[in-house]
């Protein structure tokens, strides 16, 4: 049935024209204008343009550096291979060696030179390259490996949190190494061991970062100014006596080369549609990376393999750095009122496994009987014992 129109037409329900408003539709604009309106949403608040992965290999490495510390300690066995050992009581077979031999609170010398700490003579005339790997896992002491594994601690977590283990794993083991080779073509006359190298190449790493992803950093200045300021600080550190600063020098500068080949960032103008919101799309004619970025990693890459290259021909060849640099021992240690720098020095004579030894500095004589005749760590050990 048809109903009238106002104008007095007859018309069917169906032909009435309806008309809604539709909700939120904004101000009426032209159809050139609606265009503002189909920009993607602001991403979330919580959106995260970086994977934050879950940190378990810095974990695992502080783990595996206190068990191989304890596993040191049993093969040791204080009470049964020396005289004088600190806390048999308490301990037993882990008893620590006289605090005047080892005041860190650790095994012996000939230990860890067995286990494989870095002694230049066993690199270069046994060809025993694997000690440049091997010594960052050893610790001379609790004080030694308590120190190292809190650092590794505060400065791992976070490295790998941002980064994840495929770049911070390579990373930490490439820095000790790192560092080992520079303290073997330096450090000629005594053992080296703990994992400061590696920790040192974190540290320079993290500078790097900031560097190479400078623009994606709030506060930029502050954050350069505090970790310059760490940095200097744990350096000053090597400069004391009994420290290898030549390893930490060549932990830190591996590290900072290394933090521009792999802990590269993106810039912000470049959107990974895999980690994009839903529905959130920007079509960027941005590079994934910036210029500058890209020479930093080709620089440090060339620098990266031409230093390890030479340094392991100069080191397999036996190359002294000390006799080619007289001014590179102050690196390691600089000598003050408060201590000397120069190593003890002792007249000897020896008959069998008997050792006489004279110290030449405050002339105090010493009888000793060595396990092994041979052994010229343990002389040294015994001198430097004598000498103070």
């Amino acid at each position: 049935m048809g109903r009238r129109t106002p104008s007095g037409n007859s018309s069917s329900e169906s032909d009435l024209e309806i008309k809604v408003q539709p909700r939120n539709s904004g101000p009426n604009l032209e159809d050139s204008d609606r265009r503002l309106y189909s920009r993607p949403p602001v991403p979330p608040p919580n959106y995260q343009p970086y994977t934050k992965w879950f940190p378990w290999l810095v974990p695992i490495v502080i783990i595996a550096n206190v068990a191989l510390f304890i596993i040191v300690m049993y093969v040791n066995d204080c009470p049964r291979n020396s005289h004088n050992c600190f806390g048999t009581d308490i301990f037993g077979r882990f008893a620590f060696q006289d605090v005047h031999e080892n005041p860190l609170l650790g095994p012996s010398t000939t230990t860890l030179q067995k286990l494989g700490a870095l002694d230049v003579n066993k690199v270069v005339e046994g060809r025993q390259l694997w000690r440049l790997f091997s010594c960052m896992w050893l610790h001379a002491g609790v004080f030694h490996v308590a120190a190292n594994m809190l650092s590794l601690l505060f400065v791992g977590i976070r490295l790998e949190q941002e980064f994840g283990f495929l770049r911070i794993g390579p990373l930490y083991v490439l820095a000790g190494v790192g560092g080992s080779l520079l303290s073997a073509l330096f450090v000629r006359k005594k053992i080296s061991v703990g994992a400061s190298g590696a920790l040192f190449g974190l540290l320079g790493a993290m500078l790097s970062e900031l560097i190479t992803n400078w623009t994606l950093y709030e506060n930029k200045l502050a954050t350069l100014l505090t970790l310059l300021l760490i940095i200097a600080i744990n350096l000053a550190v090597g400069i004391l006596p009994h420290v290898d600063n030549f390893a930490h020098l060549g932990g830190f500068v591996t590290g900072f080369l290394l933090g521009c080949v792999l802990l590269l960032r993106p810039q912000f103008g470049w959107v990974n549609l895999k980690k994009a919101p839903p529905g959130y799309f920007v079509a960027s004619k941005k590079s994934k990376y910036k210029i500058y970025q890209y020479i930093l990693l080709i620089v440090s890459l060339a620098f990266l393999l031409t230093g390890f290259i030479l340094g392991l021909a100069l080191l397999t060849n036996g190359w002294d750095g000390n006799a080619h640099c007289s001014w590179c021992h102050y690196l390691s240690c600089i000598p003050t009122p408060l201590w000397s720098c120069t190593e003890a020095r002792c007249a000897t004579t020896q008959l069998g496994s008997q050792l006489n030894m004279t110290c030449t500095s405050n002339h105090k004589n010493g009888t000793y009987i060595l396990a092994n005749p041979n052994n010229t760590l343990e002389i040294q050990m015994l001198c430097s014992k004598l000498c103070r």
